[in-house]
């Protein structure tokens, strides 16, 4: 058998064979659920996306007799692992939005406003109308905030023309950033790539964008006459915090062209002039023009974290006003009664679905473990997955701990090579899995 042939039958084992996928994507069906527990606890969940759904429908079926509030304005829920698909002409926007209303399980009270501030010595939080609400228990949810501030002249509006993208900022952005792709693919010209310091959600989208833009400049007949750039903020040779991923990346992007440019900052951008401005440690200025600019913007708590009590206060987690967890339990350090889940977490890794979908049962498990008086039982190793696109039809699954160890779940995916299966997970397999886990059936 040639490799031709050798591939076609290997797809087709996969194709036939799609259970094994599903399983490592987090379809599998959980065990034998425990007994309910009897209680008249009130928690509150902070925040309606995927951590806050999981949990609501978690505790909704492991307790008997609790009063759950979830406490969130958001009426549309949005996929956010697809933004990519949808920035690089992939996916219909359409794909990528539902509704919350959908995932409220039963028997949950939804509050419909946002949260405006948490005073954890009450065991209270405010909403943004005024209303305050106690709690026995606390869950935050709540995500991070995108800092697009931090960057001058910045206009998330302005995404999708003059060369403007930027994946982060929503559904809506995401189309406008595969429109600003598109046009920029069939001239070509210069794209300039960014990537800020600090913890970041999904910190493989930039990554990821980079490679599509190169494909879709050569899908187009476009690449010869064009320049991809990337410009990090962080360390000489460094793109991500997994070494062997950063260094297969690097490996990669020399082979392809790009250009990388360390410890290099987006601080400014003139939309209309289509100028970047990058600033170096010393604060030394430099102007780069652009036909197409991905801005990743600094990410960071949110307001109502970052300015209470339950953000950490010293630690490589106290700048961002992270929630401060045990990164095992992902139990407040301060406050017993208080849980967190997915982005707002201070922990050294994990703001992706993926985390959410394994360290849900965790935060659940213990919380009820907490409702029941006793000491937490589970812990969550910080497991993260990236299907790092490569290009159309091609992709890395990347999965790793806290430690930054490889933990691959598939033996026939090796993490360090390209392809189809992690391919097809990403474009087919995960949004499925993604709404199991809203669900809180894994």
């Amino acid at each position: 058998m040639n490799g031709n042939q050798s591939w076609r039958a290997s797809r087709r084992r996969l194709l036939a064979g799609g259970a094994g996928l599903a399983a490592a994507a987090g379809m599998r069906p959980s065990a034998a659920r425990a007994a309910r527990l009897a209680t008249s606890a009130h928690i509150v969940i902070a925040g309606s996306g995927l951590g806050g759904l999981a949990i609501a429908n978690r505790l909704a079926r492991s307790l008997d007799g609790a009063r759950i509030t979830l406490v969130d304005a958001k009426k549309e829920h949005n996929y956010q692992p697809g933004y990519t698909l949808v920035a690089t002409g992939l996916w219909p926007v359409a794909k990528v939005r539902d509704t919350n209303a959908e995932f409220v399980p039963a028997g949950v009270e939804w509050v419909q406003e946002a949260v405006a501030a948490f005073d954890p010595v009450a065991k209270t939080l405010e909403t943004a109308g005024g209303r305050r609400i106690g709690y026995d228990f606390l869950v935050v949810a709540t995500g991070l905030h995108l800092d697009y501030a931090q960057i001058e002249g910045m206009d998330v509006a302005a995404i999708g023309r003059d060369g403007l993208a930027s994946v982060y900022a929503g559904p809506q952005a995401a189309q406008a950033t595969w429109a600003a792709m598109d046009a920029f693919r069939r001239e070509g010209g210069e794209a300039v790539m960014t990537l800020p310091a600090g913890a970041l959600k999904c910190a493989g989208a930039p990554l990821k964008m980079t490679f599509m833009v190169d494909d879709r400049l050569r899908r187009a007949g476009t690449r010869e006459r064009s320049a991809v750039r990337f410009h990090t903020a962080l360390p000489t040779d460094t793109v991500f915090g997994v070494k062997a991923v950063n260094d297969a990346v690097l490996e990669r992007w020399k082979g392809l062209g790009v250009e990388t440019n360390f410890l290099s900052k987006l601080v400014a951008v003139d939309i209309g002039a289509r100028r970047a401005t990058f600033a170096s440690p010393e604060g030394e200025r430099t102007q780069v023009p652009y036909d197409f600019l991905h801005v990743v913007p600094p990410m960071r708590a949110v307001d109502a974290v970052k300015n209470s009590d339950l953000a950490w206060k010293d630690g490589p987690f106290a700048a961002g006003g992270w929630l401060e967890v045990d990164k095992a339990t992902l139990r407040h350090r301060r406050f017993p009664e208080v849980f967190g889940i997915g982005d707002i977490n201070g922990t050294p890794r994990g703001k992706t679905a993926a985390t959410v979908k394994k360290s849900a049962p965790v935060v659940a498990a213990n919380l009820v473990d907490a409702i029941a008086g006793r000491e937490p039982s589970q812990q969550f190793d910080g497991y993260t997955s990236c299907p790092l696109l490569l290009r159309e039809g091609s992709a890395m699954l990347i999965e790793f701990d806290y430690e930054g160890r490889l933990t691959p779940s598939l033996p026939m995916i090796d993490p360090l090579q390209e392809s189809w299966a992690a391919w097809l997970m990403k474009y087919r397999l995960l949004k499925p899995a993604y709404v199991a886990v809203l669900r809180g059936n894994v």
